[in-house]
């Protein structure tokens, strides 16, 4: 039976009278990757921070691998808690080299235990070459591996990943997302990130919880979140997308403007009732035989794919992710259909 290694529950923080964490419940196994994933101000580095032991905790009880590490009762410090951090700014020595930056938390290790660790890690994160260099002298990619396989050097219980690519350009964090979770995941060890960016919370967590106002509103793995919005926040925050009023059939269909949709998601809403049904951009397909049509009003280019926004002509707007060999003129109409494999629909909103 898998073991959980981290335990939150009903974690309450706040600062003076504005709460910042309500009633936060959460369960990472070992092993593996979670993410706390929100819009700035939202709570998810106030969590990182009380589970690290940089911050006590108001209500409920943090437990890491079975032990209480906080509660109103109980305080471990942070370098009692086994957990290490990866910072945003990375935070390494200006005066010590790669390796000696890898290996300053290891001083209690025999010396040549303390230098085969070293080169272990300097392996893993492909700076083997770059032992002897200063932070000075290596990449903002280069700096943030030093800075990961340093964390991991002690071989920590929990690995807390606050913002780690915020200060990288976008074709950097893409690459690095995957390289940082092979690595995390090579060492056996047990992680939560906490990023405002979906593409880095996609390609690194094996969970992601999506954290509003200082809760988590759906824990869930990637393709559910997308696909399985569990309410309005979440659909909106994850991904893009376009709202469109349809009306219940029956508990399998929803009528709107472009047809009739058929799935298993309409339980909650009765027959007859008005909804808001969530569109993907890869929902719409672009069909030239297709006798539905619709107004190309804008387009952004975007290598591969060209994102097209598009108005029906009852006047409401869709996107489209379209091939990018189909080179489109904004005001020209283009045949298009529908292919929904998940219908998201909730309750209209009252104007």
């Amino acid at each position: 039976m898998t073991k959980i290694l981290l335990q939150l529950n009903n974690v309450r923080q706040a600062y003076g009278k504005q709460a910042v964490i309500s009633d936060l419940t959460l369960s990472l196994q070992k092993g593996q990757i979670g993410c706390l994933l929100g819009p700035s101000g939202c709570g998810k580095t106030t969590v990182l921070r009380c589970i690290a032991g940089f911050e006590s905790v108001l209500a409920g009880e943090i437990y890491l691998n079975g032990v209480c590490v906080s509660s109103t009762k109980v305080f471990v410090p942070p370098e009692q808690r086994r957990i290490g951090m990866v910072f945003q700014d990375y935070a390494l020595f200006p005066h010590l080299d790669v390796a000696a930056n890898i290996g300053f938390g290891l001083h209690r290790l025999a010396k040549r235990e303390r230098e085969r660790r070293v080169d272990e890690l300097l392996h893993v994160v492909h700076l083997t070459e770059a032992s002897r260099k200063y932070p000075h002298e290596l990449s903002g990619g280069q700096q943030q591996r030093v800075a990961l396989a340093r964390a991991l050097a002690p071989k920590p219980e929990l690995l807390l990943l606050d913002e780690p690519f915020s200060n990288l350009d976008i074709s950097l964090r893409e690459r690095l997302s995957i390289e940082v979770r092979e690595i995390i995941k090579n060492q056996c060890t047990t992680a939560i990130l906490v990023t405002h960016d979906q593409a880095e919370a996609f390609a690194i967590a094996d969970e992601i919880g999506v954290m509003h106002r200082g809760e988590i509103q759906q824990l869930d793995t990637a393709f559910n979140l997308y696909h399985r919005p569990v309410n309005r926040f979440v659909a909106d925050f994850i991904g893009q997308g376009v709202f469109l009023p349809g009306k219940v059939i029956d508990a399998r269909q929803v009528e709107i403007e472009l047809g009739v949709l058929q799935g298993e998601t309409l339980h909650k809403h009765a027959s007859g009732s008005i909804v808001d049904v969530l569109l993907r951009p890869d929902d719409i397909v672009h069909d030239n035989t297709s006798a539905l049509q619709a107004t190309i009003v804008s387009k952004a280019f975007r290598g591969a794919e060209i994102l097209y926004t598009l108005r029906l002509a009852g006047g409401d707007r869709v996107l489209a992710l379209v091939p990018s060999h189909h080179n489109h003129a904004v005001g020209e109409k283009i045949g298009i259909k529908l292919e929904v494999d998940h219908i998201v629909a909730f309750q209209q909103l009252e104007l």
